[in-house]
């Protein structure tokens, strides 16, 4: 049984920092397109990043390049999302994603798991 479990939200300040995690079990992380994805309150679920399968490439949303950044730790079967420099407009609840396909995926409906989502409030 997969089960994908985030951590590390809450309450920031704006410019402030947070690490979120997404301990995996039941999957592989290094074996899978793993993505972050945000749903703000009465918005639609948009994406945030994406590690490709194998090779770990890393692909971002214009609103958050050069700011968040994923990364995996395989040993750990964990994978994280660094997020710099937060801004009120990054307010949301936050959910790591798993699909076994390559290439990069940015659509919700590309993966196939889901985490329960952790809750990131930045304040002005």
């Amino acid at each position: 049984q997969v089960q994908l479990v985030e951590s590390g939200g809450g309450l920031v300040q704006a410019g402030g920092s947070l690490r979120l995690s997404c301990a995996a079990s039941g999957l592989t992380v290094s074996s899978y397109a793993m993505g972050w994805f945000r749903q703000a309150p009465g918005k639609e679920r948009e994406f945030v990043a994406t590690v490709t399968r194998i090779y770990g490439t890393s692909y971002y949303a214009d609103s958050v390049k050069g700011r968040f950044a994923i990364s995996r730790d395989n040993a750990k079967n964990t994978v994280y999302l660094q997020m710099n420099n937060l801004k009120p407009e990054d307010t949301a609840v936050y959910f790591c994603a798993a699909v076994l396909v390559s290439g990069i995926r940015s659509a919700p409906n590309d993966y196939e798991y889901w985490g329960q989502g952790t809750q990131v409030t930045v304040s002005s």
